[in-house]
């Protein structure tokens, strides 16, 4: 994803808007389980800080004391008081760190766990706009600086503030004219904070967004590595991010001279007060109106005062990091899940769903023996010219359907059904017609029906409404007979495989990749999957057969053998429904007539819809359904369409088909379905678009 120059400004000033305190808060819910130990070790800061300002009253007895009685008991009995002093601030220091080190890793973690949740929760529409490198960055860089902050600036904030009004309390009671005169640059130190704190949020806020950007940049590049090096692109994807990383660059020293200026205003300012009450402090000592045991502890005071008030600035910086990077993190976790199951008019339960289901596997281990004419439909024939399929004798002439017949007659368990579906991308424009306007179908149990139009015609879109990857804008998806809104995805989801035209797997082994596909699955399902798939002989030969891992986005398997593990994927669970997106278009002539004679037998026990491109995967299915223009165009048998539809025979002959033109494709202009789609996308957050 690109990001045109000064995108990030909106998020910028939406950052300085925001006061970083009150997005700070927000992380509350995640700290409160552990806020006993975090306020303890606040706590503990504390002491181990005001056992240092008690070393100077110690140093102004043994001036005052033994040193000018000429005592050196006394000076001993300092010296242990002092050393007991050091020790107690060093352990105290050190019990800080192991009371929070633990807890605030869990904190991270649950901070972590959230944010991937989220992220899996988070529907199609999201991903289509965010970039993975920006959430990369929030789950580990910006959930770093978090933890960084709970770790050390957040009880130090405290801790050092309480420190300094400590110890101001002490130099006002030890002499209050010298306590004054370092008063003097508080004021001023006060403004300069606030104005640095503004100033300081934006840029953080700045280079954390184009870490991100680079974080897309590197990952892309690794996993288009391929792509990069067969076309010599090595040159502009260097350039591309020697480009990201000046940018990142700039941003980190202005955060650098933000912060130069002001530890040098911090420094500069407490030591001028420091020197004028050192003088002060000097002349009154010549005078005899201060004793020298008071103007060392006072000075031994200010010193132990100098820390806490440098680490002001650095500590403020540190939290607007952590601010900007809060704000970021929440900005994924404010998004909208997708919606759960809604409720259905028809107020039909989980109960007669799985009843429906039972009675589908029954219909169906049944259908071969009494004929499918009793399950689909009286009076239907078969064309002489169609292709049969063993197992099961389907019904197939043309379903005549009207728009809106999917509502008239009585749904059947394991029947599919579209009713005036419509649907437009979040991101088209208003006056752009969708890329699907009254989608009327019905696929009859245990039937296969092929999905055949032009490119960005919406056929994948269609598809990938059945498992709700993305909702419906208009009608609706029946799945026996029940709205599959009134689903709840864990439900549907068992329901529904599918599997894509680009066949994704993970960085594990195959097995797991394949059994992905369901819950509760043996060796036994695993094996008959890969022999559908046509997928067991290769397997077989790699080094650990199916343990065998196969590495990021399986990129060490070629584009047939990552399909055909796609395939078995889709299939082990033996689902209800099937989904397929074009599942054979990386294969050879031969392995796909294997792996269509094996497929035979599975999609004999489903109701399918595959995304059909080639006469060869058409006559898998019982019918043919033409999508052109958004709509369904015509359904019938493959041999039908041929005589009937012109756009349909050029489709199937390679030719140029005369048809309405797609919602998806019409102009460039308009947002088009995932099989048409430039991956232009906007994102509105973090000031991309």
């Amino acid at each position: 994803m690109t990001r045109t120059p000064g995108a990030a400004a909106p998020a910028e000033a939406a950052s300085a808007q925001r006061p970083a305190a009150r997005t700070l808060l927000r992380l509350w819910p995640y700290v409160r389980p552990v806020r006993g130990r975090l306020f303890t070790s606040v706590g503990v800061a504390l002491l181990a800080s005001c056992a240092g300002l008690v070393i100077p009253l110690v140093l102004k007895w043994m001036v005052d004391g033994p040193v000018a009685e000429g005592d050196p008991g006394g000076v001993w009995l300092g010296g242990i008081y002092l050393l007991v002093l050091g020790i107690a601030e060093a352990g105290l220091s050190g019990l800080r760190r192991w009371l929070v080190a633990r807890p605030l890793a869990g904190v991270e973690a649950s901070l972590r766990g959230a944010l991937y949740r989220r992220v899996q929760r988070l529907p199609m529409s999201f991903h289509d706009h965010w970039s993975s490198g920006q959430l990369l960055s929030r789950g580990t860089t910006d959930l770093n600086v978090i933890r960084m902050f709970l770790t050390f600036p957040l009880a130090y904030l405290v801790v050092n503030g309480l420190t300094i009004l400590i110890g101001f309390v002490i130099l006002l009671g030890q002499r209050w004219t010298l306590g004054l005169v370092l008063l003097t640059p508080v004021v001023p130190l006060v403004v300069l904070c606030s104005v640095f704190e503004a100033r300081y949020l934006v840029a953080s806020r700045r280079a954390q967004d184009q870490m991100g950007d680079l974080t897309t940049v590197v990952e892309e590049s690794v996993l288009g590595i391929r792509i990069v090096k067969g076309f010599g692109r090595h040159r502009s994807q260097a350039r591309a991010f020697a480009s990201l990383a000046r940018k990142v660059r700039t941003s980190e020293l202005r955060k650098t001279r933000l912060m130069a200026a002001l530890w040098a205003v911090m420094t500069v300012l407490p030591e001028l007060a420091i020197g004028a009450a050192l003088v002060l402090g000097t002349v009154q000592v010549a005078d005899g109106g201060l004793s020298a045991g008071t103007l060392v502890a006072f000075l031994s005071t200010v010193l132990a005062l100098r820390w806490p008030t440098e680490s002001i600035g650095f500590l403020l910086a540190m939290s607007n990091e952590a601010a900007a990077a809060t704000e970021r993190y929440f900005e994924v976790m404010d998004e909208r899940t997708e919606p759960e199951a809604q409720p259905e008019g028809t107020g039909t339960g989980t109960g007669e769903v799985k009843a429906a289901a039972e009675a589908v596997e029954a219909g169906v281990a049944t259908d071969g023996a009494t004929g499918a004419g009793e399950a689909r439909g009286t009076g239907e024939a078969r064309s002489l010219g169609e292709t049969c399929i063993p197992g099961v004798a389907r019904g197939a002439a043309v379903e005549a359907k009207a728009p809106g017949a999917g509502a008239g007659g009585a749904a059947r368990p394991g029947e599919l059904a579209f009713e005036s579906v419509e649907f437009r991308y979040p991101d088209a424009p208003q006056d752009a017609p969708a890329t699907l306007r009254g989608v009327d179908l019905r696929v009859r149990p245990g039937e296969t029906m092929a999905l055949v139009g032009a490119t960005g015609s919406g056929k994948t879109t269609l598809t990938a409404l059945v498992p709700r990857l993305y909702e419906p804008t208009g009608g609706r998806i029946l799945l026996d007979g029940r709205d599959i809104a009134s689903l709840t995805r864990e439900e549907l989801r068992t329901l529904v495989s599918v599997a894509f035209e680009e066949a994704t797997l993970f960085s594990a082994t195959v097995a797991e990749n394949v059994l992905m596909g369901g819950d509760g699955l043996t060796d036994t399902d695993l094996l008959r999957a890969l022999e559908v798939a046509q997928a067991d002989e290769f397997v077989s030969a790699l080094p650990h057969g199916p343990r065998t891992r196969v590495g990021e986005q399986g990129l060490s398997l070629s584009g047939g053998q990552r399909q055909r593990l796609a395939l078995a994927r889709a299939v082990v669970a033996r689902p209800r429904y099937l989904i397929l997106d074009d599942p054979l278009s990386a294969l050879d002539i031969r392995t796909e007539a294997m792996v269509e004679a094996a497929l035979r037998r599975v999609l004999a026990e489903t109701t399918a819809l595959i995304v059909a491109h080639r006469p060869s995967t058409v006559l898998l299915a019982d019918r043919v359904a033409l999508l052109s223009g958004g709509r369904i165009a015509a359904v019938g048998t493959h041999h039908e369409l041929l005589q009937e539809s012109a756009e349909y025979a050029a489709l199937m002959s390679g030719g140029q088909a005369r048809s309405a033109p797609s919602p998806a494709v019409g102009t460039a202009a308009v947002p088009a379905g995932p099989e048409a789609r430039t991956g232009t996308r906007g994102k509105e957050k973090d000031g991309i678009r």
